[in-house]
């Protein structure tokens, strides 16, 4: 019933964009009907977005890989090392809160190749993943914990053996959450300067005032987001069966 109307929405909703696109905007052609979006992308065909899919995937992926292997090691070191936790966390906030459209151009000069997109993408997952690692590694039953140390163990052996094991829901949701950002952070980098990808046709779409193109290549952008954050929720269901389904 809930996908149901889940499509009964989105009918919806692109029933009233069409005929908002053919009669409020009709003049200002701001907000194109999505049957001429859908046209122009045909006409533009594959072979103009699947090399700046890859492109733009490519870099959002590696990103994703390296900002979220980051965030789970520090997230590790964290829990174990509590007198290094405020330091901690205070510089994931502040690569966090960091205006990517400011230290772009910065990477972009000191950087060759997709580095620097490579690189906004993974600051644009960090936080996100630290804290719903902490999440659910502080979520760990105490009594589990308890009995692994009277069992002798110690952080080590209560990490591997019941805290990561605890933070896997969690871990997954902050993981959902880093797919489309790394999206994102990738799209801007590839704006601040790049040969190829999804950022660069959307500019230069833009700057040929070719409107419908520009929204088909936004809407292709949302959609391999939503597909990343529908695979990850996917994975984390198959590998968190216990969790409860609010977890996930």
């Amino acid at each position: 019933m809930r996908r149901l109307h889940g499509v009964a929405g989105v009918v919806v909703l692109l029933i009233v964009w069409e005929i908002l696109g053919r009669t409020v905007f009709a003049d200002s052609r701001a907000v194109p009907p999505p049957s001429a979006i859908v046209r122009q992308m045909g006409h533009d065909g594959g072979s103009f977005y699947w090399p700046n899919i890859a492109t733009t995937v490519r870099e959002a992926g590696q990103g994703w890989l390296w900002g979220n292997a980051i965030a789970i090691t520090l997230a590790f070191l964290l829990i174990q090392f509590p007198l290094i936790e405020r330091a901690g966390m205070r510089l994931a906030l502040v690569s966090y809160c960091l205006p990517v459209i400011a230290i772009g151009p910065v990477l972009a000069v000191l950087s060759s190749g997709d580095t620097a997109k490579v690189i906004l993408a993974a600051i644009s997952v960090i936080f996100t993943t630290l804290v719903g690692t902490l999440v659910g590694l502080r979520s760990a039953d105490r009594t589990s914990l308890d009995l692994v140390r009277a069992y002798g163990g110690g952080r080590w052996t209560q990490l591997r053996r019941v805290r990561m094991r605890a933070s896997l829901p969690s871990l997954f949701a902050g993981l959902r959450i880093a797919a489309p950002a790394a999206m994102l952070g990738a799209i801007i980098g590839e704006y601040l300067g790049a040969e190829s990808g999804l950022g660069v046709a959307m500019i230069n779409s833009q700057q040929s005032l070719a409107v419908e193109r520009t929204w088909g290549i936004a809407l292709v952008a949302t959609a391999i987001s939503g597909g990343a954050y529908g695979l990850t929720a996917l994975a984390g269901r198959a590998l968190t069966p216990w969790a409860p389904r609010t977890a996930r």
